[in-house]
Order: structure tokens, then sequence, then C-alpha cells
């Protein structure tokens, strides 16, 4: 990944909710300023759900040992595979599974969670 490309994305590791705390997704989403950005939501046991504001593209990227959930809250959300993309609206998912080829691509501002193992490097591995 080039350092143009990574100084765009605004990763946040730490975990901004605790247990038995309201989540509250939307508030986060509406005060985000960037164009693409995630922030851990919580952890529950040995993954963690993330939260991500996105519009554009990411880079192509694979996690080798760890499966990979999108769900789309609102917007579009295209997740490139080789060979083929599936597209995504608002209330639907889709697993990535380990080891698989992808990238994310949102047409216009989109908010998804991801559910994935807490060890996971957002930008590939």
């Amino acid at each position: 990944m080039s350092d143009a490309a990574q100084d765009r994305y605004h990763t946040n590791l730490n975990v901004q909710y605790g247990p038995l705390e309201i989540v509250r997704e939307k508030e986060l989403a509406d005060a985000c300023p960037y164009q693409w950005w995630n922030q851990t939501l919580c952890r529950v046991n040995d993954s963690v759900v993330r939260m991500a504001v996105i519009q554009g593209e990411y880079h192509w990227h694979q996690h080798t040992t760890e499966d990979e959930f999108f769900y789309v809250v609102e917007g579009r959300l295209v997740i490139d595979l080789e060979g083929r993309s599936a597209e995504l609206g608002p209330r639907e998912g889709l697993v990535v599974p380990r080891g698989t080829l992808h990238r994310t691509r949102a047409p216009i501002r989109t908010v998804i969670l991801m559910v994935e193992n807490a060890s996971i490097v957002p930008t590939g591995s």
C-alpha cells in the first residue's frame, strides 16, 4: 500500500464501547468528517465489531488466516473479488473467506459494520 493511500485511511483500533455500554453507531457515523474512516466499536469474545464510513475504493488485499463479515447499514458497498463482484445494499451482508483477495468500493457515502477476529490487520496481511 502506498503512503498516499495510507494517509487517506483513518483507522482507529481502540475499542470505543465496553461491555454493557450502548453502541451509538449513528452518532459516530453522522459526526465522521472523513471519506474513509474505520472505528472499532466493541469486543465480543475474540472478535471485534468495527464500523466504517467510506466512499471510494480501498486497495486490493487479503487476510490469510481470518474471515471478514461486512454488513451495510446505509449506502452501497461493492466487494470486488477475483473474477466477480458482489454489490450490497442496506441490510445485506457477505462473508469474505480467509485467503480471498478482495477490495471494497463505495460509489456513495456508505456506513458498514464488520465482524472480524480482533487480531486482524484491516489493511491486509
